[in-house]
């Protein structure tokens, strides 16, 4: 089975008010990325399936601004809507990136307001800015990037024991520190990422490091659909049990080159009565006079 990786990406022109408001926007993230995986799944136009999933946020990127994406690592199928089958997604293929894009743009600008209309959003303008900010945000299209599929449940594992727990930047990017400032390798990803240094004054890489911290218990990785973690352990067992089933069935075998219809190589001969030599001179008679 295939496990798929998915990213979504917050519009930068939201940054002011996630940094205003992030638990409110992170989770207001959260939830957008989750409904638009779920609902999108279950349609039957695409795979029609109950999936499940783990989140991870991010806030950064490369040089340390403020870029919140939620990545995501997602199974290659689901659950029938009646628990009876697995539903495999097609080879390489999870679910089209387009139609989540635009899903995930309603699902967020939505919850949004709910979470405005609600008196939740501190350090919002008014409702004239609100406005704009959301009319701005609904003319371009949201980047939902799925990357290429792991190798299998040991990538999965290589990838979330280093992903889950990073931070902003680690050591090994670090280039020196001369008590003034600070110089970091970055992969510029507008050039092809390729690779490049930055050397910032103390204090502004403090102020860009201290945009990634997050409110005290916040969660950054959490669990959805068949993983969430109320119903996983059953659901888990029902996954098991219906892949094992699929594994063990007889599958059916392609017939014989020999066995295929000469003319159109998909119908299959089989033999059919001896005929004898009177017979056979018959049928040729017949075949000769139509």
């Amino acid at each position: 089975m295939e496990y798929f990786h998915v990213v979504f990406t917050l519009p930068d022109r939201f940054n002011t008010l996630a940094l205003a408001n992030r638990r409110v926007v992170y989770n207001v993230l959260f939830t957008a990325v989750a409904q638009t995986l779920l609902e999108v799944a279950a349609n039957p136009r695409h795979l029609g399936a109950r999936i499940g999933f783990i989140s991870i946020l991010h806030t950064w990127g490369q040089n340390l601004s403020l870029h919140p994406h939620v990545h995501c690592v997602v199974p290659g199928g689901g659950l029938s809507m009646d628990g009876s089958r697995w539903i495999a997604c097609k080879p390489g293929f999870f679910l089209p990136v387009r139609i989540l894009s635009r899903v995930f743009r309603g699902k967020f600008i939505d919850l949004l307001r709910r979470a405005r209309a609600a008196g939740k959003l501190r350090a919002v303008e008014n409702d004239g800015d609100f406005a704009r900010l959301i009319e701005a945000s609904v003319r371009h299209e949201w980047v939902v990037y799925a990357k290429p599929p792991f190798g299998g449940p040991e990538q999965v594992l290589k990838y979330l024991a280093r992903y889950t727990h990073r931070i902003a930047i680690s050591n090994r990017r670090l280039v020196s520190v001369d008590g003034r400032k600070v110089t970091f390798n970055y992969k510029d990803y507008a050039r092809g990422n390729r690779p490049r240094t930055m050397t910032l004054d103390g204090g502004e890489f403090l102020r860009r490091f201290l945009l990634h911290a997050v409110p005290r218990g916040f969660m950054r990785i959490r669990h959805f659909g068949l993983l969430a973690n109320r119903v996983r352990e059953q659901n888990l067992m029902i996954c098991r049990e219906l892949l094992s089933a699929a594994m063990a069935s007889p599958s059916i075998d392609p017939p014989p080159e020999h066995d295929r219809c000469p003319h159109c190589q998909q119908g299959r001969m089989f033999p059919g009565p001896r005929l004898s030599p009177m017979q056979i001179r018959q049928l040729s008679l017949r075949m000769d006079s139509s």
